[in-house]
């Protein structure tokens, strides 16, 4: 088949009209044509991408910080508050085998007492191993820092240290003051393991105008 130059033409024609008609646009369309479309345009809006990048990179660096030294803090106070608890559980470790051993004590004492009031010679022999054992203990509580407290007839009372079991009206002694010695009390290093037991004056007793007569009247 022969294909004269003008059939070629009208073809050509006819080719690049078909695909002009099929890059444009449907009727309607908001989209422009891609002929209509710059090379500005295709570049997108211009903008600083870098400063929003840096600041947020900073503030997360200084929170990163910030939760870094709030870390490195609390540690620290974990570490001296367990520094401390253990301390304060070694110094007082014994407090309570000493707290069981005072009874034992308390009963050496009153056998020590009652043994002293005796004319038996046989009990004086005995008693002279009690004393021994009493003296043992008390220098092993001592030796682990357990002392008695000072409890002394005319010293001012002190709650702290002092368990007041009764009140008693005296002359010879101020109020406020330990009139006797019940029970000893011990404390191990600072802390009371158990406080003394004492009878506390309350001050001078009343004293009456007069004396009551039997029928209620007062004598003069």
């Amino acid at each position: 088949m022969i294909v004269s130059e003008d059939n070629l033409e009208s073809g050509t024609h006819k080719h690049q009209t078909e695909r002009a008609e099929s890059n444009m646009p449907p009727e309607g369309s908001p989209f422009p044509f891609q002929s209509d479309i710059s090379a500005d345009d295709t570049q997108g809006p211009s903008f600083d991408e870098t400063s929003p990048t840096i600041e947020s990179l900073q503030y997360q660096l200084q929170e990163s910080d910030n939760r870094l030294l709030r870390s490195q803090a609390e540690l620290e106070n974990f570490r001296k508050r367990s520094r401390r608890e253990l301390n304060e559980h070694q110094r007082y470790a014994q407090l309570p085998i000493i707290r069981d051993l005072l009874p034992v004590l308390d009963n050496l004492e009153r056998a020590v007492s009652s043994a002293n009031q005796s004319d038996d010679p046989s009990i004086h022999s005995l008693l002279e191993g009690v004393q021994l054992v009493t003296t043992e203990l008390k220098s092993v509580l001592e030796r682990h820092h357990c002392q008695p407290i000072e409890a002394v007839t005319g010293t001012v009372f002190d709650p702290n240290c002092h368990e007041a079991i009764s009140q008693q009206p005296s002359a010879e002694h101020p109020p406020s003051s330990v009139m006797h010695v019940v029970q000893a009390g011990y404390q191990l290093r600072d802390r009371v393991v158990r406080p003394s037991q004492v009878i506390v004056a309350s001050g001078v007793p009343d004293e009456t105008d007069g004396e009551m007569s039997s029928d209620g009247s007062h004598k003069g």
